[in-house]
């Protein structure tokens, strides 16, 4: 499939359609389209767990000849992504902009609460995997993209909020660094995502706080529970 990324600060990926292969997308990351490409929605599966992750149950598809049009309508970095046949590759949320069609698509739950809560990471990861042949998968990196290779064994820490996708071959966890001032016992933590090789994981310079967006409407309602639950202690220390 021909294609070609243009523009700097927010860049653009164009596709080339050639009737064979279909792509999909989220349906708010197109730019243009040429008339004759078709737009169709792509039902998904795991419905349920989606609709309670909060995430989209549809996906829409283009098909046909002709051109058309991405951007994540933010700064950045698009780039390719070769997914081989039989692999598999995590990817962070809001990083996907298209993809083939013989690339399956499935949301997974992020393990690691201190990670989740703490490294501003987000709480899912889209996996990609390739049953039919090769496929191709397009990524807006915030900032600029970097590669690294890890060796069989070899590991890497890596800031949550700086990882873009990591090949499902690459092992994941969480590595808390506890740090203390001294003054007044204050202290805190560091989080990291330990990546252990053989495998890749792409790595971005601009730093994206899922949590903080995520948290939003969740900080709300605990604000809203932790200032009741002092006021029933308050009340009950002054004897109602």
């Amino acid at each position: 499939m021909a294609f070609r990324i243009e523009g700097q600060i927010v860049p653009v990926l164009h596709l080339a359609l050639n009737g064979q292969m279909p792509v999909y997308f989220e349906h708010h990351v197109v730019l243009w389209k040429q008339p004759q490409i078709d737009i169709q929605l792509m039902r998904l599966p795991g419905a349920f767990k989606r609709v309670l992750a909060g995430m989209p149950i549809m996906m829409t598809q283009a098909v046909g000849y002709g051109e058309i049009a991405f951007s994540r309508d933010s700064a950045g970095q698009v780039f390719p992504l070769t997914i081989q046949h039989g692999q598999g590759i995590y990817v962070r949320e809001h990083q996907f902009l298209a993809a083939t069609m013989n690339l399956t698509f499935a949301p997974e739950r992020i393990k690691g609460l201190g990670s989740m809560l703490f490294g501003g990471q987000g709480f899912w990861q889209d996996r990609f995997e390739a049953p039919q042949g090769d496929g191709l998968l397009w990524l807006h990196a915030n900032g600029n993209a970097f590669e690294v290779v890890l060796q069989p064994g070899e590991v890497i820490d890596v800031e949550p909020g700086s990882w873009i996708y990591r090949d499902a071959s690459v092992g994941y966890g969480q590595q808390v660094y506890g740090l203390k001032t001294g003054i007044l016992a204050g202290g805190g933590n560091i989080v990291f995502n330990r990546f252990t090789g053989p495998g890749r994981v792409g790595l971005q310079s601009g730093f994206h706080n899922l949590a903080a967006v995520e948290g939003q409407a969740a900080g709300g309602v605990a604000a809203g529970a932790g200032a009741a639950a002092a006021l029933k202690i308050g009340s009950k220390l002054l004897g109602g």
